[in-house]
């Protein structure tokens, strides 16, 4: 196994990454650098002018011109699940650090502060030769990618590549330390349960949950495990794959959410094609991929939240440390109660104490 360290002179990490690719070339490009001992980040750069082309930084400017590029693929992903969708980006609105992608297609929430570092990438793959735009954080960890298809539009890409390319292409990646967006700030015993119980219930849009976290200062795991069974039960870690299964079943429409630190990725509509091969649990459709890491999901909740138009139900996963890896729902719109077949899929899931009873 390569160990590097980040202060490896460039060539010569280049010359780790050709070597390690050649030597397992089924390895993906975080697991690459994770061998390499150097961020994702760090190797893209490495490769500036060989492959690889750094942008300038105006993200707001480069994700509006981004429906010039036609049908693409784009893929968000966390430690644990991988979310890849094909669609053409429209109905872009950006304002300050934050965005949104409004296609029924690629449908994204953008958190432009985690957008430090950009670049073009042509690479060959599994014999295709591949070109995306990839987004990192500031300590090298990908935010998002954006692959051309074979139906994208090459001259958008070109004219994409002559606007937004860096006036100097360094192969070197100054990383920087990224705060985690609530850290666990209150012990359970010194929260107001009671107190969360009570915002929680005066909730109208799940859009307001991380002010009501930030407010009470709880993370995500530690809020459903005080708030109580009205609103929160932990069930069986096999939940995902039989809601998954049964959503295939049944063409029951839902949503998936993965996120990154800079992108919420949604998918919307049915799933089809579900596949275990190894550890990871997989959708596998034509313009829909999901891929979980079905080991690394430590605790599974069912959790509802008020609307005026009355609760909305999720499935939502976390890992050993309490990050989110997915939340599914029900197929909705803002205004329109939760499908009634979603609801009671979701809450007939079997509690996580009783499932191997």
């Amino acid at each position: 196994m390569l160990e590097q360290s980040v202060s490896t002179p460039i060539p010569q990490l280049r010359a780790n990454w050709q070597r390690l690719r050649e030597e397992e070339p089924g390895l993906r490009a975080r697991d690459l650098a994770e061998r390499l001992g150097v961020s994702e980040g760090e190797l893209v750069a490495s490769r500036c002018g060989d492959g690889v082309t750094r942008l300038d930084g105006l993200w707001p400017e480069l994700i509006r011109s981004l429906p010039t590029l036609g049908r693409v693929m784009v893929l968000t992903r966390n430690d644990s699940c991988v979310h890849e969708k094909k669609g053409s980006f429209a109905n872009i609105e950006i304002g300050g650090a934050m965005g949104v992608v409004l296609d029924e297609a690629i449908d994204l929430r953008l958190f432009l502060n985690h957008w430090k570092h950009g670049f073009a990438v042509r690479e060959e793959a599994r014999g295709r030769q591949l070109e995306s735009l990839q987004f990192f954080d500031g300590d090298g960890r990908a935010v998002h990618k954006i692959y051309l298809t074979e139906a994208s539009d090459r001259d958008g890409w070109r004219r994409l590549l002559a606007n937004y390319s860096a006036g100097v292409q360094s192969p070197l990646l100054e990383l920087r330390t990224v705060a985690e967006p609530l850290p666990h700030l209150l012990r359970d015993e010194a929260v107001d349960a009671s107190s969360l119980r009570e915002g929680w219930r005066a909730l109208r849009d799940p859009h307001d949950f991380f002010a009501l976290l930030k407010r009470h200062q709880v993370t995500r795991t530690q809020a459903l495990r005080l708030v109580g069974a009205e609103f929160a039960r932990r069930v069986d870690k096999q939940a995902i794959r039989q809601v998954l299964d049964a959503a295939a079943a049944s063409g029951l429409p839902i949503m998936v959410f993965v996120g990154s630190p800079g992108v919420v990725q949604i998918h919307t509509g049915p799933v089809r094609n579900i596949k275990t091969v190894g550890p990871w649990l997989n959708v596998l459709d034509e313009d829909f991929n999901l891929h979980l890491r079905e080991d690394h999901v430590v605790e599974s909740w069912v959790v509802q939240k008020p609307t005026p138009e009355g609760p909305v139900t999720s499935l939502e996963l976390y890992d050993a440390h309490g990050g989110q890896i997915v939340q599914l729902f029900g197929k909705r719109k803002p205004g329109i109660p939760e499908l009634a077949d979603w609801r009671t899929l979701a809450l007939g899931l079997p509690d996580a104490e009783t499932a191997h009873g």
